[in-house]
């Protein structure tokens, strides 16, 4: 079994869309609260607070509280969750030695989304709605069937739409094998490379936006701080990212779904993406290429499909001769095609692809034909 979440839209009406967003602002006001127990112990007492010893304080808030009494008893303890979660991944990142980013308190248009974690008690779908204790039954539109069994729901808000997002425990789907492996390079003069030959163009989907999203950030710059007009040039900016995002989103998702259906196995280069965006000149064209989300939809789609993904070093993928082995010390990254002493003339992410599907066989075990000569010896990665 695995978990899948599903995502639909809400179209609340105006009583629900009120309820709805006064119930945002009591988990935002309960966040902060917990938030705040944790620091004033820590800094005063020198001791931490813990998640269950508030998860015990949610009866009291209910009871002292009239907005949080109307709340479910489960929202405001997924609120906890979610402070708890914060402060593990802040421990997390002290230990690693990276930037901790002490978990902060929620101002109001940064707190977007609540839970509940029990199908049944809090919500359940009732014929073609969704029905929230305390909010009513919410139009849905079921754009799919929705798979396995609903264990939680989250109800959030992005630019201004609801949406409710189902994590449900769904069967493997194992996929018939293919037989077939490929090696991926992936770049950002193109998307992607593979060990066949193929080149996906990479669309650039940021850059084409960025004209309209200036006019955008302009407006939104030239309205009065706190007024209405400002609220909708703000609306109409987070609608063009979430436009951008939901592009990129959509072709990563069908690309990922036709490597899955049609190999067997897969092997990827393990970039590590958080490092490479510190080159400000890169930057924006690798976020706006996608490698994350793409490496993200392969795992969730192989662990569904029962096909394997292998990561791969990167070094030397590229400088290294995929016929016969030799490395290449002079090449840059300006040169687009490589050509060998023993006679291969070709794209250099390709050749890559080559290298990393060779590497990859290593791991899976399997030999499979492709197309060029392996050398004898693994390159010096």
């Amino acid at each position: 079994m695995i978990v899948k979440t599903l995502k639909y839209s809400l179209f609340p009406s105006s009583t629900q869309l009120r309820l709805l967003e006064e119930t945002l602002e009591t988990c935002r006001r309960w966040y902060n609260t917990c938030l705040a127990e944790r620091k004033d112990a820590w800094e005063q007492e020198h001791q931490r607070m813990g998640k269950f010893e508030q998860l015990r304080k949610v009866k009291e808030y209910r009871q002292e509280n009239e907005w949080g009494a109307r709340l479910h008893s489960h929202i405001l303890q997924v609120v906890v969750t979610d402070l708890d979660q914060a402060f593990q991944a802040f421990f997390r990142r002290v230990q690693a030695g990276q930037t901790p980013g002490y978990p902060r308190f929620k101002g109001k248009n940064r707190f977007d989304g609540f839970g509940l974690k029990e199908y049944g008690n809090g919500f359940r779908i009732d014929g073609r709605r969704l029905k929230l204790t305390g909010v009513g039954r919410i139009r849905v539109r079921w754009h799919r069937l929705i798979e396995g069994k609903v264990k939680t729901v989250r109800i959030c808000r992005q630019a201004g739409e609801w949406y409710a997002c189902f994590a449900c425990e769904v069967e493997e789907k194992p996929l018939p094998p293919t037989g077939k492996a490929i090696g991926i390079d992936v770049g950002v003069h193109h998307l992607m490379a593979t060990s066949e030959g193929d080149v996906v163009e990479n669309p650039h989907w940021y850059r084409d936006e960025q004209k309209r999203l200036r006019v955008l950030q302009r407006r939104v710059s030239r309205r009065k701080l706190g007024g209405s007009h400002r609220q909708k040039a703000v609306l109409a900016l987070q609608r063009q990212h979430e436009h951008i995002a939901n592009r990129r989103k959509d072709f990563l998702n069908k690309v990922a779904s036709a490597l899955i259906v049609g190999y067997d196995c897969i092997a990827l280069e393990d970039l590590q993406i958080q490092g490479m965006v510190h080159n400000h000149h890169l930057s924006k064209s690798i976020l706006d290429a996608g490698w994350g989300t793409l490496k993200q939809r392969l795992v969730e789609k192989a662990a569904e499909a029962g096909r394997q993904v292998v990561w791969v070093p990167p070094a030397y993928t590229f400088r290294t001769c995929s016929s016969c082995g030799a490395v290449w010390e002079d090449l840059s990254l300006a040169d687009r095609c490589v050509e060998c002493a023993c006679g291969l003339s070709i794209d250099r992410d390709v050749n890559a692809a080559l290298n990393i599907l060779w590497v990859g066989q290593t791991h899976w075990g399997k030999s499979t034909d492709i197309g060029l000569r392996l050398p004898q010896e693994a390159p010096p990665l």
